[in-house]
């Protein structure tokens, strides 16, 4: 007779078969579980899911002309595209202009339109005013006088593109490209090819960044690790004293060494090093120096807590083989080392990307990185869409380098302590 058999027949005091019984309890087991992790889920949903989501989401949603001008879409839905739109839409279109006037919104529409049609929101303000005037037709004329862009056939494919529900736009654009009247793809004009400029900057940055704290941090790691306990605890509380303060304040502390007139200039002139002060703020230099300081703990800490673990009868035993400091250290140390290093580095780079105090604070025009464009299109340009196509491309590139990281080194490999 098997287990499951056995359990079937025995019963418990109150004649509920055993097996019965120990489903109630495993299912009141998981149960309680859930309750207790449920108001954790629910906070993670509310403030970091959701968020996140309703955030992408808005890098395709495109309502404005959709809701505000429906007459017109539907009389564009039957124009293909060559030479300009016959009366009806025209007229379509005055109609719907004289209710977004009646509604205020035609400066909605027209600050769409301006996304990708320079000067047109003036253009769509004072046709609205017109409109309101017209009793009756015919329109196409009398728009076509109100402003050249009315005639332009680019003008009516935007408005006739731009009427659907969601839109590429936004995530194209942030790529530096754009669809023209024909619905080609082309790469945007001169200087409004900015944004893979920018992605470069910023993967860069945070690269740079990432080798300065590795650099830096993996000799400090390995001297807690080798110090006496109580030396190494007096240092350790020095690596952990930059996270007691501010990252605004430690930022400003870098402010104020790295200014023409701070304290390294000054020093540097005093001992006659230099005949000028050297150009350390508002520059690369000064961003990747001030933030290297800052995330300095972020890769020192894990390293620290593998070198804790790794113990010194392995180099030891590689001397005592006939391999001098250097070969037993690189080929016997370091390599039980690298998930430490890995897991700061990863760490490191992925904060970095979305640095804003620091390179705004500390380094010029050049050196922005992307959370400042997404700062600058959400608070002073109120473009959600174009703030949230950048957030989307940021963190595609970064789940991508993610999957790639973990296909090659494995995130199994990672060790935090």
């Amino acid at each position: 007779m098997t287990i499951t058999k056995a359990a079937d027949i025995v019963k418990t005091a109150g004649g509920v078969p055993l097996k019965e019984k120990l489903q109630r309890v495993e299912r009141l087991e998981q149960a309680k579980t859930f309750a207790l992790l449920a108001p954790l889920l629910l906070f993670i949903v509310v403030t970091f899911a959701a968020p996140i989501t309703i955030l992408l989401f808005r890098s395709i949603d495109n309502p404005e002309i959709a809701q505000n001008l429906p007459r017109t879409i539907t009389a564009l839905s039957r124009w293909d595209g060559q030479g300009l739109p016959d009366e009806a839409a025209f007229a379509a279109f005055a109609e719907d202009m004289k209710e977004a006037q009646k509604n205020k919104t035609a400066a909605l529409i027209g600050k769409r339109l301006n996304y990708e049609i320079p000067a047109i929101r003036s253009a769509v303000i004072e046709t609205g005013r017109a409109v309101t005037r017209m009793t009756s037709g015919p329109y196409k004329d009398a728009i076509l006088k109100l402003d050249p862009l009315w005639g332009e056939r680019s003008t009516w494919a935007t408005l006739q593109r731009d009427g659907a529900r969601y839109t590429s736009f936004y995530l194209l654009f942030a790529l530096d490209r754009r669809l023209d009247a024909d619905g080609h793809l082309r790469r945007v004009p001169g200087k409004e090819a900015i944004f893979v400029d920018v992605f470069l900057r910023t993967f860069g940055i945070s690269l740079a960044v990432t080798l300065g704290t590795l650099l830096l941090g993996f000799p400090v790691a390995y001297l807690l690790a080798s110090l006496p306990v109580r030396t190494s605890n007096v240092l350790m509380i020095l690596v952990l004293l930059p996270f007691w303060t501010s990252l605004l304040v430690r930022t400003t502390a870098w402010v104020v060494l790295l200014q023409d007139r701070g304290v390294i200039n000054s020093v540097l002139l005093r001992l006659h090093l230099i005949d000028k002060p050297l150009e350390l703020i508002f520059s690369r230099f000064g961003t990747i120096v001030a933030m290297t300081h800052l995330q300095l703990p972020f890769t020192l800490l894990p390293i620290y807590s593998v070198m804790k673990t790794i113990s010194p009868t392995y180099v030891r035993a590689a001397r005592s083989l006939g391999a001098g400091p250097f070969l037993a250290f690189w080929r016997v140390y370091f390599p039980q080392t690298l998930s430490g290093v890995a897991a700061g580095c990863l760490l490191t780079f992925i904060l970095s990307l979305g640095y804003y105090i620091t390179p705004a604070l500390v380094g010029g025009p050049a050196d922005q990185m992307v959370s400042y464009y997404v700062a600058l299109y959400t608070n002073q340009e109120i473009n959600w869409g174009q703030a949230s196509a950048l957030a989307f491309i940021l963190l595609g590139a970064t789940t991508a380098l993610y999957l790639v990281y973990s296909r090659v080194v494995g995130v199994d490999q990672v060790k935090l302590g």
